[in-house]
């Protein structure tokens, strides 16, 4: 796509340079290492580094222009702004056509059950016949990509005629403004708990910035799940059209080992996904078709095309007489709700594996050991991306949460994880928690090849005989 100069000056309100008109913007980057010719470089300040930096570097890759909150002294058209980051959202999508506005884009966010939500909606549609393109934890670096690269996907949407975008929008993503120039024709809300208070600070600021995408500017309808105190709080705030999910929706419920079956809107759903938590992902999917156009009978009868969501209570299985889950819960909220829903199918003893991130919110931390230990009946903590710092420490202040001295601290993952297997029998289940379809683990400056249901499916067959 193309765009002249002087139509984004116009866009911004910014101050006109002269014979600007003939220059051609074809694309927009914030990465001055995959600058092109015609590109508009976004000089964005980010923690660690200053675009503004690396604008000269850009220019000569070829930018034909720059997106600036100072002027540089560097040969080419700058639009000077107050924010970049604030604007960057408006340009990409200018640059792209205003993508969203051909497309039906579909928003979830919420602490917990976003990847899971995602791959339900955009199931349930294309067994419905709408084609679809996911967009979140699971298909990039980042939850919610940067606003230039979120605009060039939507415009490949555009292009390859997909019906609707489903995509995981993250409270970073909403504060940095990547969203900005993006039209959501439904936006659901699945809950919250702590997480992310290392950036937000406390939790009002992170309730105040997953509220953001329910705004009259970004969305035109809401999904809430109502059930929890930030549903109800968020339900009675939002100004635009929206259903809230309560208890009056949903009855019938039954959890099963590989599923659940229960009642949505009068209609009989079964859904191969198992836990409560699963449940409510499932409603509000179902709830985000629903406001797509879709007759509630046509989407239960769906259900039953849906597939597991890799990662997510993830079940491996080689012929062991016993349980083992991979999940990705990370957070306190997410480590109770993934536990609670093995316990449904745990004859025995139910064992957690688990640890927590470096570098991330360290209020999290007792409070996930406090859920290990009055949850599961053996719990094991051990190293999950320690990242830049001590996982002795980040262990410790796990284990202060804990009532009583978990039965082994091990920082070597597979050797925990060994440990957790080996010690299973008939009707246990072993819950390995925290990195779900996660392919490496991030030791100080090292990126190691680590897949927990790989290196469970490894410790299982080594145990040979006794695991069969």
């Amino acid at each position: 796509m193309t765009i002249r100069f002087d139509r984004l000056v116009e866009l911004l309100g910014t101050s006109r340079e002269s014979d600007v008109s003939l220059v051609a913007i074809d694309d927009v980057e914030h990465d001055s290492r995959r600058v092109g010719q015609g590109t508009l470089f976004a000089c964005i300040r980010g923690e660690h580094a200053d675009g503004h930096d690396y604008a000269a570097q850009a220019v000569r890759s070829g930018a034909a222009a720059l997106l600036v909150e100072r002027r540089l002294d560097v040969r080419v058209p700058q639009l000077v702004v107050a924010d970049v980051r604030a604007s960057l959202g408006a340009v990409a999508s200018a640059v792209h056509e205003n993508p969203s506005s051909s497309l039906r884009i579909v928003g979830i966010t919420g602490t917990n059950g976003k990847t899971t939500t995602v791959s339900i909606v955009a199931s349930l549609l294309r067994t419905l016949g709408q084609s679809t393109l996911e967009i979140g934890t699971l298909t990039g670096e980042r939850t919610t990509p940067e606003a230039p690269e979120l605009q060039r996907q939507f415009r490949g949407a555009v292009s390859d005629k997909i019906d609707v975008v489903v995509m995981e929008v993250s409270s970073h993503a909403l504060e940095q403004d990547r969203v900005a120039g993006t039209r959501f024709a439904v936006s659901a809300f699945t809950n919250l708990g702590v997480d992310h208070l290392d950036h937000h600070g406390d939790l009002e600021s992170y309730y105040r910035a997953k509220a953001m995408l329910f705004s009259r500017e970004l969305s035109d309808f809401a999904v809430i799940d109502a059930t929890s105190p930030a549903g109800v709080r968020l339900e009675s705030e939002v100004s635009i059209p929206h259903v809230a999910i309560t208890g009056d929706l949903i009855d019938d419920v039954e959890l099963l080992p590989h599923g659940s079956r229960f009642r949505w809107r009068g209609n009989a759903v079964a859904s191969p996904l198992a836990g409560a938590f699963n449940v409510s992902n499932a409603v509000v999917g179902a709830e985000v078709v629903a406001a797509l156009g879709h007759r509630a009978d046509a989407i239960a009868g769906a259900f039953e095309t849906i597939e597991s969501v890799p990662g997510r209570f993830e079940m491996i299985d080689v012929g062991q007489p016993f349980g083992v889950v991979v999940d990705y819960a990370h957070t306190p909220d997410g480590l109770e709700a993934v536990l609670e829903a093995a316990r449904t199918i745990t004859r025995r003893f139910l064992i957690v594996v688990f640890g927590a991130g470096g570098d991330r919110d360290v209020s999290k931390r007792p409070q996930m050991g406090e859920v290990a230990r009055r949850l599961a009946d053996r719990v094991v903590v051990t190293s999950d991306n320690p990242r830049s710092e001590s996982p002795q420490a980040i262990v410790d202040m796990v284990v202060d949460g804990m009532s009583s001295s978990p039965e082994l601290v091990e920082l070597d993952r597979q050797l925990a994880i060994r440990h957790a297997i080996a010690g299973a029998r008939d009707g246990d289940v072993v819950v390995i928690a925290g990195k779900g379809h996660e392919v490496t683990q991030t030791i100080g400056n090292d990126v190691l090849e680590f897949d927990d249901r790989v290196v469970a499916r490894q410790e299982l067959r080594r145990l040979g005989g006794n695991a069969s």
